[in-house]
């Protein structure tokens, strides 16, 4: 079914599929990072509107559940080729609200077609077990169903790939969706809801509310969500977490991170200089798995050095400028708290080699900073513990792997990790003793694919299973066990 917008001015929420507007009058201004232009605003929906949302999801699960399987399938295969079809326009608009570059934005568009691609193996993913002659006469089988209706709470970083994480495989599963998207990214998800109407999804099975903290807790609180999927920062993570799970929900929340690399002595320097740039820098450094702190293992300057020449070298600017990696921060807000981590990294005693602060004057209409680099960090200065989520990187010196592996021990957080050798029992070593979820051995982002769960460990991830793969399947389903005897 094809719909179309009341209202260009005003962003709508999408609810038993029909764009409306939302019961509260306050709306919030959304720019494009890159220029501070106001692209559209978005309504800071209220409980009023969640709970039309819920109501027309709980409706719509009475049959979704009870479609078969496949055809649940055929309608993601539909939507995967729709997004496909548009895969340029899609990537565009990230640009637009995100301000990443539109390479970056290209391939996380991929990245979510490749989540519609598993969740559309439903058939295969929904099999159950059986065992016969679990004692005489007696069979076993198991069968999994749906939970119900599920939210789903999504970041700003990457507005098309984390929900893509979520409602193609809950709804394959035979669950229905209310998504709260960024306010801050807002214009994506809903041309994900009208081309997934497009596709054949009936009325309810999917739904948009725009809002901040009162869509968030009306989610959370609702006594017809039977589970809550987030991504976000630690500190909301948390809360998204206890308040959920308080009310006897299933969560899977996921957090910050501080991702460790490690730079071996046998490392090829000019490799690993390139994926460090790339990680650290790519998305203006706001991602989850993206290089933090580097440990260099040993005297290497020259790879210091090396690595403080390619930052002088990126281009900074408009995520749709050709050649452009170091784009952006959100907002501006966010860049005046980033400053200040800078100026905490300093009075700390931190080497300031490489100032981002130069490059901001450049751009005085965007919320821009340039590639800022420290370097002889330690491990409990401010800069080398928190989640800066920006183009800031810190860089320990470790006499040996084993001090570069307490580091990553001693951090909160437990995303990712990776370490840059040829030397096999190092990596074995990493392998093992790396305390972290998702590791890269010579690769500069570890992210998994979508039929791998995303498996944060520590204060990076809440709950017990992971997006994607079999953990996500898992999450949306429950098991239901039956027992047979087959008498004469």
């Amino acid at each position: 079914m094809s719909v179309t917008k009341k209202d260009t001015t005003v962003l709508q929420n999408f609810i038993n599929g029909v764009w409306v507007s939302s019961n509260s009058s306050h709306t919030l201004n959304v720019p494009n990072p890159a220029t501070n232009e106001v692209l559209t605003k978005v309504p800071v929906s209220t409980k009023e509107d969640v709970n039309a949302a819920v109501a027309a999801a709980k409706e719509a699960f009475n049959k979704w559940k009870k479609v078969p399987v496949p055809k649940r399938a055929r309608i993601l295969f539909k939507y995967h080729s729709l997004l496909s079809d548009n895969h340029e326009e899609l990537a565009r608009l990230i640009v637009q609200e995100n301000g990443k570059a539109f390479k970056e934005a290209y391939g996380e568009v991929q990245r979510g077609i490749e989540c519609v691609e598993f969740a559309s193996g439903a058939p295969t993913l929904m099999m159950g077990e059986t065992l016969s002659g679990i004692a005489e006469e007696i069979d076993s089988e198991m069968f999994r169903y749906p939970l119900g209706v599920v939210g789903g709470i999504t970041p700003f970083n990457f507005p098309m790939m984390v929900p893509l994480w979520m409602f193609p495989l809950a709804i394959a599963c035979g669950n229905t969706f209310v998504l709260k998207p960024s306010e801050r990214t807002p214009i994506l998800a809903n041309r994900l809801a009208e081309l997934f109407s497009e596709a054949g999804a009936p009325p309810g099975v999917l739904n948009v509310v725009h809002g901040a903290h009162d869509v968030v807790n009306g989610l959370l609180d609702h006594e017809d969500i039977a589970a809550i999927s987030f991504v976000g920062s630690q500190p909301v993570a948390k809360y998204v977490y206890e308040r959920a799970a308080a009310k006897g929900k299933r969560v899977q929340a996921l957090s910050g991170a501080k991702n460790h690399h490690i730079v071996m002595p046998d490392a090829d320097s000019d490799k690993a200089v390139q994926h460090i740039i790339s990680s650290t820098f790519g998305s203006a450094g706001q991602r989850c798995m993206a290089c933090s702190a580097v440990v260099v293992v040993g005297d290497n300057e020259p790879f210091v050095k090396a690595l403080a020449k390619k930052a002088d070298e990126l281009i900074i600017g408009n995520g749709m400028d050709d050649e452009v990696l170091l784009t952006p921060v959100i907002r501006k807000e966010h860049r005046d708290k980033v400053l200040g981590y800078i100026e905490k990294g300093i009075a700390e005693g931190a080497d300031l080699i490489r100032d981002g602060r130069k490059e901001m004057s450049d751009y005085p209409e965007g919320n821009f900073l340039g590639p800022t680099i420290f370097d002889h960090v330690t491990p409990e200065m401010t800069i080398a513990k928190d989640e800066i989520f920006a183009p800031v990187l810190s860089l320990l010196r470790a006499s040996d792997l084993d001090e570069g592996l307490e580091y990553i021990r001693k951090s909160r957080y437990g995303n990712g990790a990776t370490i840059y050798t040829n030397n096999a029992k190092a990596i074995r070593q990493f392998r093992e003793e790396a305390d972290a979820g998702m590791l890269g051995i010579n690769v500069g982002v570890p992210a998994t694919m979508a039929f791998f769960p995303f498996s944060g460990w520590k204060d990076s991830f809440y709950g017990d299973l992971h997006v994607n793969g079999k953990d996500g399947l898992n999450f949306y389903t429950r098991k239901k066990m039956i027992t047979s005897r087959f008498e004469a």
